[in-house]
């Protein structure tokens, strides 16, 4: 119950932050976010173009995740992942609150979940958000980077949310990690203390998670 509050207070305090206390969003806002939406980085900060990048993979993430968690969870995790490609943090939050602890999986796993269990998923996205962050550190003006922070909403909750999704993680990651018999404690802090890279790199090197054997058929013929 104190984990559920916490969480729903995170989220509470997230959106009156973002709300009443981020800096005044500037004019210009809008124009940023469909440059880029549609991938015209130029003349934009290649932190900026990075972080908008990476808050589009940990989605992506979140739902290799989800999806297997919400088969045994009363809510539907679909509607949760749809929001945080939108939102982040602020779709996410109140599904960490309202599920409960579970470290077991039934039933088959359908080709979705399949997709989002497979290592070469994994890897995908470990390599897309490798690069984001090559990208970013090597070409970014960091001076500038603060600036706008100090001075633009959308950039200044933008990266709140990027460190929320990053801290939010373990919440999930000890009962994925449990349901493929995967007990260790160096990878478990390894992964949540590595942003982006970490849960990534998880995605790509996890064993697959068991799902129930499919019945056998007899084709026997009596009589």
């Amino acid at each position: 119950m104190s984990r559920k509050i916490a969480l729903w207070a995170l989220w509470a305090g997230f959106v009156a932050y973002a709300t009443l206390l981020a800096p005044p969003d500037r004019p210009e806002t809008l124009s940023l976010i469909q440059d880029l939406s549609t991938g015209h980085w130029e003349g934009i900060n290649p932190l900026v173009s990075a972080l908008f990048n990476i808050m589009g993979v940990f989605p992506v993430i979140y739902s290799a995740l989800l999806f297997i968690d919400g088969r045994m969870q009363k809510l539907k995790a679909w509607v949760f992942v749809l929001g945080s490609f939108a939102l982040g943090a602020f779709a996410l939050l109140p599904y960490l609150a309202l599920r409960d602890p579970n470290q077991e999986f039934s039933g088959k796993k359908g080709w979705l979940i399949n997709l989002l269990d497979s290592r070469w998923t994994g890897a995908l996205v470990a390599i897309g958000a490798f690069a984001l962050v090559v990208y970013g550190f090597t070409n970014g003006d960091w001076n500038d980077f603060v600036q706008q922070w100090r001075t633009s909403r959308f950039i200044h909750v933008m990266s709140l949310d990027f460190c929320l999704m990053t801290l939010l993680f373990p919440t999930l990651l000890g009962d994925d990690m449990a349901r493929r018999n995967l007990r260790n404690s160096a990878v478990f802090w390894l992964v949540s203390l590595i942003p982006v890279l970490g849960p990534a790199a998880y995605l790509a090197l996890r064993p697959p998670l068991k799902a129930d054997p499919e019945p056998e058929v007899n084709l026997s013929i009596s009589g």
